[in-house]
């Protein structure tokens, strides 16, 4: 009976194992100046992210924002179980501003009590993409408006991430459906 309880705990312990840092905390993580929540309200797609226990094969990932009635953000993360057409699978949480100087940084749950930094540490002047982190550098994801970002593009959020310190190797780039043409 030891063996058992002894072999779950350490089960239990090593599913609350947080990732690695991915980024030289020497480097001061910094925000983005100001943030019009309701132009960031709406749908994201994930271009890029360190990997975490959470999304493990995820593809397809969004995540999309709305307003709440009791002024919280509604957070749905969508992914899909191995491929873009795969099973959907969606994880519902709320945010909150913590800043309300800037709204750039915001505390995410999805379950119960407990609560993680999401700062907008970089954001495209018209909302089409923007970069979320947290100061300890475990995670991070590059989000777009569409499934997928021009060469430029992602060179210059690549080049932005490096400046905060970040191990851009360490990233992640899940499949994304391929965009549709009305």
């Amino acid at each position: 009976m030891f063996r058992l309880s002894a072999a779950a705990l350490f089960l239990a312990v090593a599913a609350c194992e947080d990732p690695p840092v991915n980024r030289d905390a020497s480097i001061p993580l910094e925000t983005v100046r100001e943030v019009d929540v309701e132009r960031y309200l709406g749908l994201w797609y994930e271009i890029a992210r360190f990997p975490n226990r959470f999304e493990e094969n995820c593809e397809a990932v969004t995540a999309e924002y709305a307003r709440r009635d009791d002024g919280l953000i509604a957070v749905t993360n969508t992914c899909r179980q191995g491929a873009p057409d795969g099973k959907a699978r969606a994880a519902k949480g709320r945010a909150r501003i913590v800043d309300e100087a800037t709204n750039a940084k915001l505390e995410v749950s999805f379950f119960g009590p407990f609560w993680g930094d999401y700062w907008i540490i970089d954001l495209d002047a018209d909302y089409s993409l923007a970069v979320v982190g947290e100061p300890e550098g475990r995670y991070l994801w590059v989000l777009s408006r569409t499934p997928a970002i021009s060469e430029d593009a992602l060179a210059d959020t690549l080049a932005t991430l490096k400046g905060f310190g970040y191990d851009t190797d360490a990233l992640y780039f899940p499949e994304q459906p391929p965009a549709t043409t009305p």
